[in-house]
């Protein structure tokens, strides 16, 4: 503990006799002994309020982590349908293309091409609201990141990025588990201050008088010895005591949605590996009808109302590829919160 320091000026308006002044200063130093395991305690709690201020940001760097790289995903994937939606423009600017040379051969009605140009219009209109998009989660990711650029486009991908392998023992290294383990741990210190509350405090004195009589300086020694008679500190003690039983029952909630959140989130990492591998094979599926589907067309053997049908197959499989992998983009990144881990990096947080 600090020491103190005071300063005392006596008999400042003291009777004069013979002119000798009476007045009196004094100069001290006193220093509180924490004794009995005073001091001990006292460090203690500041050691485990440390640990907690530490885990307290670890929790928060694990969470900003998954927030980045899911706001960095959802980017991605606006990039991606943007350019999803441009290719989609071409095709339907080269089916109307295909379109009207069969009108202008006769080999289809005037129909066709008004029904070509409308998709046209439509594949323009969806470009133009991907573009918007692609550029708001841009925004996003720039707002979120600190970054005084707004990024026009990205250099990586997580979208394609390697799942990290689980962790068995990873429950007890959650964020939320440590830091609610951190907080009961600094209760149960405040537990021992408060208790060594109710013993003697000691502190010892020295000092300076300098007597303006006789300008000569005397020195002091002094012991002081405070016992709490009536003052056990019952109140604090039990109130202390009971915030480390809330504690306990929050360490045991955190650590029960910790392996929740877990599990929860290896199902959900699991069946996303399931959904992108089904969307690859109906994109496969879809870009092969679409290529047969053409071939057709422009041979006179498939319908434009079939065509279209399968240009639109086409880019649905796209989107729902692009979901699938924001998906497990998504679910990666809340297994490593889960674990705690900093999403994508496979290093565990110090």
């Amino acid at each position: 503990m600090n020491p103190r320091i005071d300063a005392i000026a006596e008999n400042l308006s003291a009777p004069s006799p013979d002119g000798t002044s009476q007045r009196q200063n004094t100069y001290s130093v006193s220093q509180p002994l924490e004794l009995f395991g005073k001091r001990q305690a006292r460090l203690d709690m500041a050691d485990r309020n440390l640990d907690l201020a530490t885990m307290r940001g670890r929790q928060v760097r694990v969470v900003f982590a998954a927030e980045l790289a899911e706001a960095y995903a959802i980017a991605e994937a606006g990039l991606l349908r943007s350019v999803l939606a441009s290719e989609e423009l071409q095709r339907a600017n080269d089916d109307l293309r295909a379109t009207v040379a069969l009108v202008n051969a006769g080999r289809e009605a005037n129909l066709r091409a008004a029904q070509a140009r409308a998709s046209v219009a439509s594949a323009l209109a969806a470009e133009r609201a991907a573009r918007a998009d692609a550029a708001q989660a841009l925004e996003a990711l720039t707002a979120l990141s600190g970054s005084q650029i707004t990024f026009t486009g990205l250099g990586g991908t997580l979208l394609d990025a390697p799942r990290t392998p689980s962790q068995s023992n990873a429950t007890d290294e959650s964020p939320a588990v440590l830091a609610a383990r951190a907080e009961r741990d600094a209760l149960r210190a405040q537990v021992e201050v408060e208790r060594k509350r109710t013993l003697p405090e000691v502190s010892v004195m020295a000092g300076t008088r300098r007597y303006g009589f006789s300008d000569a300086t005397g020195y002091q020694l002094g012991l002081s010895f405070s016992v709490p008679l009536f003052d056990r500190n019952t109140h604090g003690i039990d109130a202390s005591e009971q915030r480390v039983t809330a504690a306990e029952a929050r360490l045991d909630n955190a650590r029960l949605l910790a392996q929740a959140q877990r599990r929860s989130a290896i199902v959900q990492v699991e069946a996303a590996d399931l959904r992108l591998a089904a969307a690859n094979e109906g994109l496969n599926a879809a870009m092969e009808a679409y290529r047969l589907g053409r071939i057709g067309y422009e041979a006179g053997r498939t319908s434009l109302v079939e065509l279209l049908a399968t240009r639109r197959s086409l880019s649905d499989a796209n989107l729902v590829t692009i979901e699938a992998r924001l998906a497990r983009v998504r679910a990666i990144a809340l297994l490593a919160q889960s674990e705690g881990r900093l999403a994508f990096s496979g290093e565990q947080t110090k």
